[in-house]
């Protein structure tokens, strides 16, 4: 009988709980409704490993398959509020140097991923273009495969951009992005001299990876972790930050929204 009832005080105290985080979410939305929206959100995608440590789950790679779904969730929240370009970052090209073993295991779960959304008619109906930035002759053959499926099945899509960052360095990047701009103009014959003095930002911008969208107005990073890691070190250079302690697979909309809302009370002056 005492069992039973601290049963009902529990899924009593639970069901309370559900409805304030319920409420407190439609407060958040509305008030995020009407204050400027950003057009193009970074994310990087950490804590999956922790979480898969802190939730006691049978292998780490079982955290970053709950992150791959979480994915799902937080495209439609970016959808209902109009944003409609995404950039997440899902490998570094430091992830590289981790086992193996685990390395193998990660690059299943992205292929799965990709191809997952590639297939999904959800994919059609948004008209969602998906693309892999990145080191994509590094990736595994059935990975690299699975990319150019995904990019050319969704290739005439114009209304949701999706970015996959993998095997991606921003360093790299912006020496890539060096390599096709002095490849481009030795094709043409140009002089060094005349390279050297003809250099700008704009046409540095031109040979990066994401050089057809604009750059991202907001980056936000889960985990707890207080710094960018080289993502999307060019394109960040005015960007807005927001840091939340929760893992990527825990991220709720109630995290989505605050940060929106951090975003809005910001006041952006892009250096002037």
């Amino acid at each position: 009988m005492e069992y039973n009832k601290k049963k009902r005080e529990t899924r009593s105290a639970m069901g309370f709980k559900d409805l304030l985080y319920y409420l407190y979410g439609r407060r958040l939305l509305a008030s995020v409704g009407k204050g400027p929206l950003p057009q193009h959100i970074g994310l990087i995608l950490d804590g999956n490993r922790r979480y898969a440590r802190a939730k006691n789950l049978p292998a780490l790679i079982d955290g970053h398959k709950r992150g791959a779904e979480k994915l799902d969730e937080v495209l439609k929240w970016c959808e209902d509020l109009d944003i409609r370009t995404v950039t997440i970052w899902v490998f570094s090209t430091e992830n590289q140097q981790r086992a193996p073993d685990e390395v193998d295991e990660l690059m299943e779960v992205i292929e799965a991923k990709i191809d997952q959304m590639a297939r999904n008619p959800l994919t059609r109906e948004r008209r969602m273009r998906i693309r892999a930035v990145g080191q994509i002759a590094n990736l595994p053959p059935r990975l690299q495969e699975t990319i150019r499926k995904a990019e050319e099945a969704t290739r005439k899509h114009d209304r949701f951009f999706l970015n996959i960052a993998v095997a991606y360095g921003g360093r790299q990047e912006i020496a890539d992005a060096f390599k096709k701009l002095l490849a481009e103009k030795q094709r043409l014959n140009v002089p060094l001299e005349t390279i050297a003095a003809s250099i700008s930002p704009e046409e540095i911008s031109r040979h990066m990876y994401t050089y057809d969208v604009p750059d991202p107005d907001l980056i936000i990073r889960t985990s707890g972790e207080v710094r960018l890691s080289g993502f999307l070190l060019w394109q960040s250079a005015y960007s807005e930050f927001y840091f939340c302690d929760v893992n990527w697979p825990a991220f709720r909309k109630i995290d989505f929204l605050r940060a929106i809302r951090s975003y809005q009370q910001r006041d952006r002056r892009f250096g002037q």
